[in-house]
């Protein structure tokens, strides 16, 4: 099992919209991917409550292997979603995981 999971900061206004209105926008295209792309076995995203921990907000997935996780970050779905993040965000950590 791979865990795969993304901190982000947000800009406080991008693309048209607030912080909080792009975290959520996010969050929804993120999570509806796991009706699209059947390699997400688990996906979450959501806004940080720890105001002092310098990133807006957390995605937590899971995968079988790494092998569907490449598939997943390489689906047309999620480059799209991908895009607008890179375009409302200020900076970006991930880490990878296999238990």
């Amino acid at each position: 099992m791979v865990k795969h999971i993304v901190m982000w900061k947000f800009r406080d206004f991008a693309e048209g919209k607030s912080k909080k209105e792009n975290i959520e926008y996010v969050k929804l295209r993120l999570e509806k991917l796991a009706d699209i792309i059947k390699e997400i076995k688990f996906i979450e995203v959501g806004a940080n409550i720890n105001a002092d921990a310098g990133y807006d907000a957390i995605l937590y997935s899971e995968f079988e292997s790494p092998e569907d996780l490449e598939f997943y970050q390489n689906h047309p779905e999620h480059k799209k979603i991908s895009e607008y993040v890179g375009k409302v965000r200020e900076g970006r950590v991930v880490g990878d995981y296999i238990v």
